[in-house]
């Protein structure tokens, strides 16, 4: 966890809504200056922020809507830093909760040195990494509609569709499966559905992969080095990355890619791990995936994998191969080198 601890004339802290901002500004001595509602328009933050620009520091919960706080205080020149909610909430916990009061103790976390830190992901790239999530979420619903049709010819006793439903042609198959024809309709829902996503979604991979050619064409071609890697998990692992050099050590990106467990200890006892659901889901995705797909048809990585399994379990073993993956991918891109297989399986 890191925190914020230089040190400013003034200190802001927002306590951060769709249509409300509650601002609190406190000076060096912890007097408030101002604390009042406004409205979330940038206009209105700026008249109350103007007397203190060059001398204050922004600080918002990192919270659906901090988009807009972030480039406004860009473009005025405003230092701004971005909360991490969950170890926020652990921090300024109290009986009493308001907005008043939240941005109160947001305010004096900046001013006494505990504010921990979240990533301000750059606006350039910002939009391009959402779309990539939004369709991560288009896939998954499709799996879902899939599994409906698997489901429903179970319900009816028919034997199972052994098709592809990523093809045209065998969507076009299912047309006339049931005789029933609100269950047939049932059906042809899901199809339709289906040849939307399909027709969407390849446009859309092509569309985000112009953008990583135009925002890191250079990391882009080092991960696909890697077997495995393939368009989509690399595009996954640029954009959830941002800039590889906020990372200080492969200890610390490793955790971020929730690639290592941490020990719950107290009095030399040890009471399991926590703390698991900290850091990124999509780079935990990303890189278990490829620690799969690595090993297909890799005879050379499957030996390496029986070995793991020497001394672990295959699921252990496995997530041991995501984590190696994931610090090889580290001094990859920190280093611009190409993935070097005889030195990844001899380490």
């Amino acid at each position: 966890m890191n925190f914020y601890n230089n040190m400013h004339p003034y200190y802001c802290g927002i306590d951060l809504h769709a249509r409300s901002l509650y601002v609190c500004i406190i000076d060096q001595d912890g007097k408030t200056c101002a604390h009042k509602e406004i409205q979330a328009n940038p206009n209105t933050l700026l008249t109350l922020l103007e007397p203190y620009i060059g001398q204050i520091i922004v600080g918002v919960e990192c919270m659906h809507c901090w988009y807009w706080v972030a480039d406004f205080c860009e473009e005025h020149l405003i230092d701004f830093i971005l909360g991490h909610a969950l170890y926020m909430k652990a921090i300024h916990g109290g009986k009493a909760k308001n907005d008043r009061i939240d941005s109160f103790k947001i305010a004096n976390l900046i001013r006494g040195g505990n504010f921990p830190l979240a990533y301000v992901y750059p606006k350039e790239k910002r939009a391009t990494r959402d779309l990539l999530r939004r369709r991560m979420k288009i896939v998954r619903h499709g799996a879902h509609l899939k599994a409906h049709v698997v489901n429903t010819t179970s319900q009816y006793n028919l034997p199972p569709n052994k098709v592809n439903l990523k093809n045209i042609c065998a969507r076009q198959t299912l047309m006339s499966t049931f005789e029933d024809p609100v269950v047939q309709r049932n059906i042809d829902l899901d199809m339709a559905v289906l040849d939307c996503y399909a027709k969407q979604l390849s446009k859309l991979e092509w569309f985000i992969e112009q953008q990583a050619k135009q925002h890191n064409p250079v990391h882009l071609h080092i991960l696909r080095s890697v077997s495995g890697i393939g368009r989509i998990l690399a595009l996954t692992i640029i954009y959830e990355i941002g800039n590889i050099n906020r990372f200080q050590s492969v200890q610390k990106f490793a955790s971020y890619c929730r690639l290592v467990k941490c020990k719950a200890e107290s009095a030399g006892k040890t009471y399991g791990t926590q703390g698991n659901k900290i850091g990124n889901a999509h780079l935990k995705w990303a890189f278990s995936e490829a620690a799969v797909l690595y090993l297909r048809g890799n005879k050379k990585a499957q030996g390496y994998l029986l070995k793991l399994q020497r001394r672990m379990s295959k699921a252990k073993a496995l997530s041991a191969l995501a984590h190696k993956l994931g610090r090889c991918v580290y001094f990859m891109l920190k280093n611009e080198t190409v993935f070097d297989e005889k030195k990844f399986l001899k380490s």
